[in-house]
């Protein structure tokens, strides 16, 4: 194999942003360019990433497990720059660290592998919670930081909070189910679907408050507190789902494909973000923690 960083951040591009014109537009650079650097990585890999179709490219089962490889590669030559040129004494201490379900698996995980290589000599403890036992712990001094959804922060004068992701609703689907081919589905034309309602942080809120806003009730197939389970039972045709992209994954665990699809109207975003009290002094590792988070979050922006 012979591919390059670029082509890999050509790839998570492409993955991230679902068409070729929306990747080529963030990265600001040609079509073309993008187009042949994903040719050459599939070249390289011997497998297809990407399935065309008009409305643009659907990430394959073989270019997700690649994604995860790619993300972590980019993440570690990230890391090597940032210790080689920092030239940091090895840090030391503890970290408390809160997460809310939603963001347990899907941010805080690869924050804390980044974390743990560039200082693996700090203590680290985390608890999943709440957001509002959170929120009580951060204020009463239990926790250094929280990882949490940050859309429905409570106590936004004794908090502080900086955003790493905002992630749009979207429409989960069973493969070859109606919807999936519109072109255009409206809120209204999901308020007939049974719903596959995801009970943690805020999304049922916000589900139920998006379909009252057109004089409907949801029609509630079946609640968990389980993202695998959600993908498990809209992928075998038990519903369809309204959840925030950030935990869109095109497989279940029994390898069943899940459609994705924008919806018309304003819908909510989930903003996730790292929380900690207003005005206290902050531990060397907690700050060291927020540096790599934001370190993050940049190069994402720039991918």
């Amino acid at each position: 194999m012979a591919f390059t960083l670029r082509q890999l951040q050509f790839f998570v591009a492409v993955a991230e942003q679902g068409t070729i014109s929306r990747a080529a537009q963030n990265l600001s650079i040609s079509q073309s360019s993008v187009t042949e650097a994903i040719k050459e990585l599939e070249g390289d890999l011997g497998v297809e990433l990407f399935e065309r179709h008009p409305r643009g490219l659907n990430i394959t089962h073989k270019g997700h497990q690649f994604l995860r490889h790619a993300t972590k590669i980019l993440a570690d030559v990230s890391d090597a720059r940032r210790t080689f040129f920092g030239g940091q004494a090895t840090a030391t201490g503890q970290l408390k660290l809160g997460v809310t379900s939603l963001v347990a698996g899907y941010v805080l995980s690869d924050l804390l592998a980044r974390y743990r290589r560039a200082h693996p000599a700090v203590e680290i403890s985390a608890i999943e919670d709440n957001g509002d036992y959170l929120e009580h712990l951060l204020v009463g001094g239990k926790l250094d930081l929280a990882v949490m959804v940050t859309s429905n922060l409570r106590d936004r004068m004794a908090l502080q909070s900086e955003i790493l992701e905002v992630s749009a609703y979207r429409l989960w689907l069973p493969l070859g189910h109606p919807l999936a081919s519109a072109e255009i589905i409206s809120v209204g034309d999901i308020a007939s679907e049974p719903l596959i309602m995801l009970s943690v942080d805020e999304i049922e809120e916000n589900t139920g408050k998006l379909l009252s806003a057109i004089g409907a009730k949801p029609h509630v197939a079946f609640r968990t507190r389980s993202v695998e389970a959600v993908r498990s039972l809209v992928a075998t045709g038990a519903g369809v789902a309204l959840l925030p992209d950030l935990v869109y994954r095109p497989w279940s665990l029994e390898g069943d494909r899940i459609e994705s699809r924008d919806v018309s109207g304003s819908l909510p975003v989930v903003q996730v973000g790292m929380v900690w009290r207003r005005g206290s002094s902050l531990p060397a590792a907690a700050r060291d923690f927020i540096g790599i988070a934001q370190a993050q979050r940049t190069v994402r922006q720039k991918l």
